[in-house]
């Protein structure tokens, strides 16, 4: 039986083009201020006076203030509402925005950055958004026009960093894209998005939020800055034991709790699990290919033997753009095969795409085309994961649970990338030249390898759901009473129709 509310989108078709038109530009607000400051982060360095290593904070800051913000913001949408949720995050953010166009100073930046985190909170209720407002026969593809932005935003970032930051500009001038986005998008949400009451009753488990930020923020902190301060080093190793010990204590709290921020039962779902753990492991892929991609095409050839000595400009619209285009042009196709066929099966053709774009990068990527190639697979395969994970979460959870579900889900992409980050970073700092201070060719073979790696376990993961709903379809006709699948529900399999569990 479907748990969803009479969806409340009135004027049809056209009605619905708005909504989504909206939220898509919302959530390219939050992939967009993520990764507009990558290619900047020497140039932030230099032009505020501060070490590479303090500037590296631009981007922990950030990723520290969506792990703590996220979980809660996704429960004041199922709360609340997603509307006056939604509006306050894109206020915050612009604030932010602003505060990071006209700072000089690093501490302000850096708080700019932590206002800017609210953002990750966008994606989550969008999707919540969606789900109450659309019918069923266009919700499937809405969630991965949607989704997908999350990835092309990314792409659009790193190109306006490029196009705006190039020939040692101000690092700031890409935050007023940043900044326009954000207004636009605040007026689309202020004038489209309907009112309606909230999906869920109480409150917000507050100690369960401060319990799972600090655990979370500890775990980000070990993998964000395990480079810098050496992998082994008291305080990486210390942010490490504190963040299982805390997440072991919140996971104590969370079952105890009357209302908890996030049922344990909910974690502990296989089919939440699952693409929890792909949403991770793409964050991972996805941003070795950006890093790897860019440091590589940028290497000098007559210092490094390898690479094509581009410019910030040619990297991002050349090598990267490319792959963002197509996943424009995906987004939709994806949506309705998810639709048709489900999430997993779409994973597994998705990151059949990603193990081969892996394959170029690790084995033929002296040439041009091929790490254009590589770029495009390995966004094709992000693409369609973006487009089949919402897809997966909504099934597998109640509406009153959307928001905070899928806020888990954030969480764990955003672990994801800040992990892809530092593999790729420590990889490439492991392997420099000595005279040159660049980076040796195998650097870029190891992190091709790492993203093999993270395709096959994709792969799998998406391989063992399908065995696990093959498992649930036996026990149900065994079973016709129904009995085996109530005592098992946690273990059941995703419907074919999104929003029915």
């Amino acid at each position: 039986m479907s748990d969803r509310a009479q969806p409340a989108v009135r004027g049809g078709t056209a009605a619905a083009v708005l909504l989504v038109v909206a939220l898509s530009l919302v959530v390219t607000t939050l992939s967009l201020l993520q990764s507009l400051v990558v290619p900047v982060l020497d140039r932030i360095a230099e032009q505020l006076d501060v070490s590479p290593s303090a500037a590296g904070w631009v981007l922990t800051a950030n990723l520290l203030a969506a792990t703590v913000l996220t979980p809660v913001l996704g429960r004041l949408g199922d709360l609340k509402g997603e509307r006056p949720v939604i509006l306050g995050i894109l206020g915050t953010v612009a604030a932010g925005t602003v505060l990071a166009i006209t700072t000089e100073s690093l501490p302000l930046l850096l708080l700019a950055r932590v206002l800017q985190g609210a953002s990750y909170g966008l994606f989550p209720l969008s999707i919540s958004v969606l789900r109450r407002e659309l019918p069923e026969r266009r919700l499937g593809v809405a969630m991965s026009v949607v989704s997908s932005t999350l990835g092309v935003g990314g792409v659009a970032g790193l190109v306006a960093t490029g196009l705006l930051a190039g020939d040692d500009a101000d690092y700031r001038r890409p935050f007023w894209i940043g900044l326009a986005i954000t207004v636009v998008a605040f007026g689309l949400c202020l004038r489209l998005l309907p009112r309606r009451s909230a999906t869920s009753s109480g409150g917000v488990d507050w100690l369960g939020a401060a319990v799972l930020g600090l655990g979370l923020s500890l775990l980000l902190l070990f993998v964000s800055q395990g480079n810098s301060w050496g992998w082994s080093s008291p305080a990486a190793l210390g942010c490490l034991a504190g963040s299982v010990a805390v997440l072991s204590a919140w996971m104590v709290q969370q079952r105890r709790s009357a209302e908890p921020l996030i049922r344990p039962a909910m974690l502990a779902d296989r089919r939440t699990i699952i693409p929890n753990v792909v949403g991770l492991l793409a964050g991972v892929a996805m941003f070795a290919s950006f890093l790897a991609v860019l440091q590589y095409v940028q290497s000098p050839p007559e210092v490094t033997g390898y690479g094509f000595g581009a410019s910030v400009l040619v990297a991002t619209v050349v090598y990267l753009l490319p792959g963002g285009v197509v996943g424009i042009v995906l987004a939709p196709f994806a949506g309705s095969v998810v639709t048709r066929f489900g999430g997993l099966p779409t994973l597994v053709v998705g990151w059949t795409f990603g193990l081969a774009g892996f394959a170029l990068l690790t084995w033929v990527r002296s040439e041009p085309w091929a790490v254009i190639g590589a770029g495009l697979l390995t966004q094709v395969a992000v693409t369609i994961t973006y487009a089949a994970l919402p897809s997966l979460i909504v099934q597998a959870v109640h509406e009153d649970e959307t928001g905070v579900a899928n806020a888990v889900n954030s969480i764990a992409r955003s672990v994801g990338q800040a992990l892809g980050s530092a593999l790729t970073v420590t990889l490439i700092a492991a392997h420099l030249d000595p005279g040159s201070g660049l980076p040796r060719n195998i650097a870029f073979t190891l992190v091709g390898a790492i993203g093999i790696g993270v395709s096959v376990a994709i792969l799998a993961a998406a391989l063992l759901g399908l065995a696990g709903d093959r498992r649930a379809t036996r026990s149900r006709q065994q079973d016709p009473t129904g009995e085996v699948e109530e005592a098992t529900a946690g273990a059941g399999e995703w419907s074919t129709v999104s929003g029915v569990r």
